[in-house]
């Protein structure tokens, strides 16, 4: 009985990437479709949940991708409403990677200091990444703003958080490197979350800052999202501060997508979103 898994993605076309670590992650065959909407998407559910015998649907699962976490939720959604009884296969959430990366970088901060109680600012944190990290630290018992140049997209990411997983997120309007490092005087963990290539905070703003503890960055292209750290960090000690870059915390991002990819074969009944994601990636880190 091969292990089929069916790659529904947002965008045209199926990302390459995904595949590939589907393949890495036991998948006997991918088979990729790209475009789906929550209208289209329901003929290729039905395709999934009534071949297969009850004892065999295990081995047919779905992943959810796309660069557009919300449409990526929105899929979700429309899949899961398909299901019924034991008509129903296991699915997996990771638009843009967003769930496998903050979960990745969050849980080897929590690994590397206390995040209960402290105060954390996700840089750029309206992104898929940025809007995960910023609700996984905050299930982690963090106090956590969100920073963007525009604060109606920061307020419109903190409403749609606290819609989805019931978290209070704080926005912060921060417009340039300088605002963004007065967003962080105060906070003890930043996990930096912005486009690929961009700079948001140079090491003038951080190096001195005696209250930060933890830095996390999730940019892998030169140059960096913080100044005065390196991609390659792997808790590295920086002035004081545990860093860990995007490579650095990359490795467990890989891991954890394959053993996500693995684990939907186990069963037909997973939904393996945020919470489930970050879960595994803790017991990884």
């Amino acid at each position: 009985m091969k292990k089929l898994l069916f790659q529904f993605d947002t965008d045209f076309y199926p990302s390459v990437f995904d595949t590939v670590v589907a393949y890495d992650g036991g998948a006997d065959h991918v088979i990729g479709h790209g475009g789906l909407t929550p209208e289209n998407v329901g003929a290729l559910v039905d395709g999934t949940i009534f071949t297969r015998a009850p004892k065999d649907k295990k081995n047919t699962a779905i992943f959810i991708g796309g660069s557009d976490l919300m449409a990526g939720q929105a899929l979700l959604k429309a899949v899961k409403k398909k299901f019924f009884g034991g008509f129903r296969v296991s699915v997996m959430l990771d638009s843009n990677g967003s769930n496998t990366t903050a979960a990745a970088g969050v849980a080897k901060l929590a690994a590397s200091g206390a995040i209960a109680g402290k105060r954390a600012v996700v840089l750029a944190g309206t992104g898929p990444v940025g809007q995960r990290a910023a609700v996984m630290l905050a299930k982690e018992g963090a106090r956590v703003s969100i920073t963007s140049r525009q604060m109606a997209r920061a307020e419109k990411a903190c409403q749609d958080m606290k819609q989805r997983f019931g978290v209070e997120l704080t926005p912060i309007e921060a417009h340039d490197n300088d605002a963004r490092g007065k967003s962080i005087e105060q906070a003890h963990i930043v996990f930096a979350a912005g486009a690929a290539g961009v700079e948001l905070l140079e090491e003038r703003h951080w190096q001195d800052n005696p209250s930060i503890e933890l830095v996390a960055d999730a940019n892998a292209t030169p140059p960096i999202g913080i100044g005065g750290t390196d991609m390659m960090d792997r808790g590295t000690d920086r002035n004081g501060k545990i860093v860990w870059g995007a490579i650095g915390f990359g490795t467990l991002k890989l891991a954890l997508h394959r053993a996500c990819i693995a684990k939907l074969f186990e069963s037909n009944d997973q939904i393996l979103d945020a919470e489930e994601i970050f879960e595994i990636a803790k017991t990884m880190a």
